[in-house]
């Protein structure tokens, strides 16, 4: 009676755990939101000077622009949307595409992340919710569905003069790591495969990897609050390419060339991959970066201390 009444009690303990909703595969990037405080100047440098297009807006009862999205391949967007306050941090959200967001949602409830009561469908008709990690970055949880408008133009607006097809990652500044290690990496299932320190004493990047994707996010850590300047550098995204010689040959080639007057610098970054700085009108940056070192020796991670 005894062993039956602690096979009991043994089989109760681990139902929790048994019955607790699995994550679903996080399976890339979706997209980077960012407000601009000029929508058109803003559209012209993604789209006339780095060669994307839109592939289709969301308008406000009034006709302005409300949001306008500008592909960068068939699951990878910007998000470009009038900013509602100047003078404030240009970055709205970030969105991790997810094979199921009700699965999702459950299973983030479950961690004790914040999640709404039922998942909605957005007005691009994709399955999408908003939660928040330990800084406060807006983090969106979507699903692309067969009739939302991503997969409406499946295959369509990528015969432009793309400089890169591909966002491998997103960038977003971290005050203190560990909370953001437990958020991302616990919870979201992100893995951890490099840091990076600028001066070898103090933690300034870490990158942490999708589970089921080769994109990432780069946590950029910082000690004192960074200024609105410094937020449009940490801030941001990466466009991979195979060179970045030959990605500056073109975009010197390119008529809004003329409106863009900061150097098309070609850089060696500490993770010794070659790199160019673009910036937007608002100072948000684009990172253009080869995948591979320049010898294609991998690069040791740092091991300094956080800066907190």
């Amino acid at each position: 009676m005894k062993t039956l009444i602690a096979l009991t009690l043994l089989t109760a303990a681990a139902l929790p755990a048994a019955d607790a909703p699995a994550r679903p595969k996080i399976t890339g990037v979706a997209h980077i939101a960012l407000s601009a405080h000029d929508l058109q100047k803003s559209a012209a440098f993604y789209q006339n000077f780095l060669g994307y297009q839109q592939a289709f807006k969301l308008d406000n009862a009034d006709g302005s622009v409300a949001i306008s999205f500008i592909k960068i391949n068939d699951r990878q967007y910007i998000e470009l949307s009038p900013e509602t306050e100047p003078g404030t941090d240009r970055l709205k959200h970030i969105a991790l595409e997810v094979e199921n967001a009700e699965q999702m949602r459950a299973y983030l409830r479950s961690k004790g992340v914040k999640v709404p009561d039922q998942v909605p469908k957005g007005r691009t008709k994709n399955s999408n919710f908003m939660i928040k990690d330990p800084d406060g970055h807006q983090v969106e949880i979507v699903q692309y569905e067969p009739d939302g408008f991503t997969m409406r133009e499946k295959g369509k607006f990528m015969d432009g003069p793309r400089i890169s097809t591909r966002i491998a990652h997103v960038g977003i500044n971290v005050g203190t790591l560990a909370p953001a290690l437990k958020f991302y990496g616990e919870i979201l299932g992100l893995q951890e495969f490099w840091r990076g320190s600028k001066d070898g004493k103090v933690l300034s990047w870490v990158n942490m990897k999708l589970p089921e994707s080769d994109d990432y996010i780069e946590l950029m850590l910082y000690d004192e609050k960074p200024s609105l300047s410094q937020l449009g550098t940490q801030h941001h995204i990466c466009l991979e390419v195979a060179s970045v010689e030959q990605a500056g040959a073109q975009l010197e080639t390119r008529k809004a060339k003329a409106g863009y007057t900061k150097p098309l610098d070609i850089k060696t970054g500490i993770n010794r991959k070659r790199q160019m700085n673009l910036y937007d009108p608002d100072g948000t940056r684009s990172e253009v970066m080869e995948p591979k070192t320049i010898d294609g020796v991998p690069t040791p991670p740092s091991t300094a201390a956080p800066p907190r």
